[in-house]
C-alpha cells in the first residue's frame, strides 16, 4: 500500500510538471529574477521576439564592469549592463541566447526554461549543454 502511494504521487508530479512545460506562454519569463545567490536582480525584457535581460539590481551597487574582455567596456556600471542576449521560445524553453557572467568576464551559450511560474533555470554552456553548469533564479516579488 506504500509503495502504491508513493508510486502515485510520483507519477503524479510527473504529470504536473510535463503540464507546465506544455502550457508556457511565450511571455512566461517577462519581469524582474533574483539570482540563486540573491545578489542581483535580472529584468528580462522582450525586443521584437527576442528575449534579453539586464541587471537592475544588485548588493554592490556602483560595481564595474572590470572583468570585461573589452577594455571599452571594463568601466561601465553593472547596474543596466544586458548579459541575456538574443534568446528565442521554442514552444517549451528559451534558447539560442548568451549570457555573460561578470564574475569572470565571459560569455556562454545558454538556455532558460521555467521549472513553474516563479522558478527559472538557467543553463550555460560552452558548445554542448552537457558541458555547463545550471542554476535557478526565482521570480523578485
Amino acid at each position: 500500500m506504500n509503495k502504491l502511494f508513493v508510486g502515485l504521487i510520483i507519477v503524479l508530479g510527473f504529470i504536473s510538471t510535463n503540464t507546465f512545460a506544455q502550457s508556457v506562454s511565450k511571455d512566461a519569463i517577462l519581469g524582474e529574477w533574483l539570482s540563486q545567490e540573491k545578489d542581483g536582480k535580472i529584468l528580462i525584457f522582450k525586443q521584437g521576439e527576442k528575449y534579453f535581460g539586464k541587471i537592475s539590481w544588485g548588493k554592490s551597487s556602483g560595481r564595474k564592469d572590470d572583468k570585461n574582455p573589452d577594455p571599452a567596456l571594463q568601466k561601465r556600471d553593472l547596474i543596466g549592463a544586458i548579459i541575456l542576449k538574443d534568446f528565442v521560445f521554442t514552444g517549451k524553453s528559451w534558447e539560442e541566447g548568451t549570457i555573460y557572467d561578470p564574475n569572470n568576464g565571459k560569455t556562454y551559450s545558454c538556455t532558460l526554461k521555467l521549472k513553474n511560474n516563479d522558478a527559472l533555470e538557467i543553463r550555460g554552456f560552452i558548445g554542448i549543454s552537457l558541458l555547463g553548469r545550471t542554476t535557478l533564479w526565482s521570480r523578485a516579488k
